[in-house]
């Protein structure tokens, strides 16, 4: 990973930083300048007219030498901490706050304030630091008598500045506090879970599913993805796990078979076994490759099922029917182990809405598996009722039952307890696997209900026709 989003994060606070130093002095300490040197100047500005009004209502003649304005001048510069002057027609500073008078000329006061009301600067050297100065007119009778000028000392314009700006840079650091809190939170709260995710998901896509260090306790999001990871983990182990024994399993009941095979043709070749038990041992063969073949079968069916590849036939048709005909086919068995099928319908006919070959098939395993693990001189119920909109089938059996350990696993491909081991050499324990994809495809359920020692119960059910009744078809 080149750049993680928390550098990412880190990068652009510290741009955000750089850019509010930089915002702060180049853009609004100049205009809280201007801002504060404007309200000085307005407040000069305002000083001075109302003088220039209080001189021009009596007459004042600035102009003569002998007439002085000096104590009430100083009065007013003192309380505003100013210098004023007195200016008249000619240009001449005839009166000054600070109790001296002066021979200068001020020329073309008109023109040095021509851009504002206030000027900032040393009036052409007459003052000995900047100041911001401003003049008004002493007028009476339409005739101006002089000038009023009020200067004030520009550093007042700084120590406001400054102290605004103190304001600005208390209230910058506290966002950025708070900015570096909000990252640090989002550290603590994102990242840092985000982190845990990806090198999770990096040990899982190298195999090692038992990685333990995605351990996230938060209920938002990001604890539920890091959930969603951990089960996904865990059903991904699963399947791997699935398909290792899978894999066992079915070199196990491949190689069982042709080991036979190949035992029986060496025997015959090196003259082990008499021509005269040829018969014998070449129907094992047979027998064998028979198994063979239907565990390929097997397969072959399960990989359509899985694949989609293999469209429902959907019909309506008498499942009593189908189940009667089914029954038959196991008569041989029956008699073999004397096993009673005691059959069970609610009434003549029921007609669903089905793949019948595909449900044929379900009936024919299950009846199969519940001879099979049956004891001899037993009794196997076979079932057909409806409720409501579905038809319900039932084959119970009284015979070893399952375990609890396993009844949630009999439905994996090739998966048989140890028990079943024992009692069927010749199963490939894809049966039920077949079982499930049928009725599962058909959206249907099927579950099971056993007992070690008792017997085992299935039942599935099935969509009942929207025909009321089909003819009842003889075998």
């Amino acid at each position: 990973m080149k750049h993680s989003i928390y550098f990412k994060y880190i990068v652009g606070y510290m741009i955000f930083a750089i850019l509010i130093i930089l915002g702060i002095n180049f853009i609004i300490e100049p205009l809280v300048y201007n801002y504060h040197k404007d309200e000085l100047g307005q407040s000069i500005y305002k000083e001075a007219y109302s003088l220039s009004q209080r001189y021009g209502k009596y007459k004042y003649d600035v102009s003569n030498e002998g007439t002085s304005y000096m104590d009430e001048l100083s009065t007013i510069a003192f309380s505003s901490d100013s210098t004023i002057w007195i200016i008249d027609d000619t240009g001449r500073i005839a009166c000054t706050s600070e109790n001296y008078f002066i021979t200068l000329y001020i020329e073309d006061i008109g023109e040095y304030f021509k851009d504002s009301y206030y000027v900032l600067g040393d009036f052409n050297g007459l003052l000995s630091s900047p100041y911001i100065s401003s003049a008004a007119p002493i007028i009476n009778n339409f005739k101006t008598y002089g000038y009023v000028i009020v200067n004030k000392n520009a550093s007042y314009a700084d120590i406001s500045t400054t102290n605004t700006m103190n304001y600005i840079y208390i209230i910058s650091t506290v966002i950025l506090v708070l900015s570096l809190c909000v990252i640090l939170i989002f550290a603590f709260t994102t990242y840092i879970p985000i982190k845990k995710i990806t090198t999770a998901t990096r040990e899982y896509s190298k195999g090692n599913f038992d990685y333990d260090g995605l351990k996230i306790k938060s209920h938002n999001e990001i604890g539920v993805l890091a959930s969603n990871v951990n089960f996904m983990a865990n059903e991904i182990k699963s399947i791997d796990d699935k398909q290792k024994k899978f894999i066992a399993n079915c070199s196990h009941d491949f190689r069982s078979p042709l080991t036979s095979i190949k035992g029986y043709l060496e025997a015959m070749l090196d003259g082990t076994i008499p021509p005269e038990m040829y018969d014998k041992y070449l129907n094992i063969v047979l027998s064998e490759a028979e198994r063979l073949n239907s565990l390929t079968s097997s397969l072959l069916t399960l990989n359509t099922w899985n694949n989609s590849g293999q469209a429902l036939d959907i019909i309506d048709f008498d499942i009593i029917s189908v189940v009667r005909d089914t029954i038959l086919s196991f008569e041989g068995q029956c008699s073999k182990k004397k096993i009673t099928m005691d059959v069970t319908y609610g009434a003549k006919s029921y007609a669903v809405n089905a793949d019948q070959i595909k449900i044929q098939q379900v009936l024919y395993n299950l009846i199969d598996n519940a001879i099979k693990f049956s004891h001899s001189n037993s009794t196997i119920y076979v079932s057909v009722l409806d409720k409501n909109e579905k038809i319900f089938i039932s084959i119970k059996d009284n015979g070893i039952g399952i375990s609890k350990d396993s009844i949630n696993k009999i439905w994996d491909r090739f998966y048989k307890s140890d028990i079943s081991r024992g009692k069927d050499k010749t199963g490939s324990g894809l049966g039920l696997s077949i079982v499930k994809e049928v009725i599962t495809s058909h959206n249907e359920n099927i579950n099971v209900i056993s007992t070690e020692g008792v017997g085992s119960e299935f039942i599935f059910t099935l969509q009942k026709s929207k025909k009321n009744s089909l003819p009842i078809i003889s075998s």
